[in-house]
């Protein structure tokens, strides 16, 4: 299984919309960068993923998994741009800010920290378990 992290500015689409699209879940759509269109087609049923909270908060606030491998996206009618849909699986008991990554020298070459502006990107097995501690919640 990969992981992953999924930006979204909350004021436009924040954890609690995810959490209420239940087992469904919802097209994570919109998204017109290659790199991170090219991390969607390569994610795989049952991949996790951290939902982090952009712009404002700045923060990871819980854990998502594609329940949809990568389709056409219904929000354009350009064969380039697939999506994935993902599901809420649960919430950070805390949540870990872009502050605490950035400060922990463990996590120095995360996406994240390396690749600021990706929509979509990879996460590390080792960042995954370390963040997962930071937020003490279980993977």
């Amino acid at each position: 299984m990969a992981h992953w992290l999924f930006k979204s500015e909350p004021d436009v689409w924040g954890w609690d919309k995810q959490v209420a699209k239940g087992e469904a879940g919802e097209e994570w759509d919109g998204v017109r960068n290659y790199q991170a269109h090219n991390n969607m087609r390569a994610m795989k049923l049952g991949d996790r993923g951290f939902f982090y909270h952009s712009r404002s908060g700045l923060e990871i606030v819980g854990i998502v998994e594609v329940c949809a491998e990568a389709h056409q996206d219904s929000t354009t009618d350009d064969a380039r741009w697939d999506c994935v849909d993902i599901k809420a699986v649960r919430p950070f008991e805390t949540p870990v800010t872009l502050t605490q990554i950035k400060e922990d020298p463990r996590l120095q070459d995360m996406a994240l920290v390396k690749s600021a502006r990706l929509s979509v990107q990879p996460v590390t097995d080792t960042e995954w378990d370390i963040v997962c501690a930071l937020g003490n919640t279980k993977p």
